[in-house]
């Protein structure tokens, strides 16, 4: 992983940590559901984008360099695990 990719990566499931204390807190605080309903949609929304941050990475450089390499099992290879990662998201 590039290290800018990386850094935005932490960075961003740092937030969700504290965002899933605040949820919990929530719950033990007896707070209105839509407003904890509405927190663990941001909280999705914000592992969304971690993994599409994660995804673009993988592509640019694993993916990149199994093509330009131009050996066919290794992008044989590169293109299957793209496809079961995007067949279990659905």
């Amino acid at each position: 992983m590039n290290h800018q990719a990386k850094k935005s990566c932490l960075t961003r499931l740092n937030r969700v940590e504290g965002q899933i204390r605040g949820i919990a807190r929530m719950i033990g605080e007896d707070r209105y559901c839509i407003d904890v309903i509405t927190q663990l949609q941001a909280v999705r929304a914000a592992l969304n984008r971690v993994e599409d941050e994660i995804l673009r990475d993988h592509v640019d450089h694993c993916v990149e360099h199994a093509i330009q390499s131009g050996d066919t099992r290794e992008q044989r290879k590169k293109i299957g695990e793209l496809m079961a990662v995007m067949s279990r998201a659905r």
